[in-house]
């Protein structure tokens, strides 16, 4: 993550050198589109970590550890669209499911749409990018996260 601070540094030194007053104009208009954001963003992280606070761990393992690896890909799946978590707890609970003995397929199922779906984030992102859009988008990374899914699953020979 660093280094991704460091480009955006950088980059933001350069356009600073090139063009001071655009620079500064749009830190000004981002600034104001952060503040904008910024309550309803509030608001969704506050209810959804009261909703994880309210959902052991163990139980999330239970869903994605079951029997079948089919019934649990769909439970990553629908888990990871629900469920809205920053990539630094994401993915050190995908080790820890992991070791539990869950499947890479389903790991990779569950962390992508994760990561990627927004169905609690869906009321923002309507407002934000419109409805139509907002649609696309979520369907379009609910199908990458089931191509990324067998992908994995391909490559730990867990389809087989």
């Amino acid at each position: 993550m660093t280094i991704i601070y460091g480009i955006t540094v950088f980059f933001l030194l350069v356009s600073f050198i090139k063009d001071r007053k655009k620079t500064i104009h749009a830190l000004k208009v981002a600034w104001k589109k952060l503040l904008k954001i910024l309550p309803s963003f509030l608001m969704m992280l506050i209810a959804v970590s009261i909703l994880l606070y309210f959902i052991p761990d163990h139980v999330i393992v239970e869903h994605l550890n079951g029997t079948s690896k089919w019934i649990s890909f769909v439970s990553a799946l629908l888990l990871g669209s629900v469920a809205v978590m920053p990539g630094f707890v994401a993915f050190p609970l995908g080790g820890i499911l992991l070791g539990k003995g869950v499947s890479h397929m389903v790991i990779s199922a569950f962390t992508t749409t994760l990561m990627m779906v927004g169905i609690v984030t869906f009321p923002i992102e309507k407002v934000y990018l419109g409805t139509k859009v907002a649609i696309l988008r979520n369907v379009i990374s609910i199908a990458i996260a089931i191509i990324t899914a067998l992908v994995t699953a391909l490559f730990y020979g867990e389809l087989i």
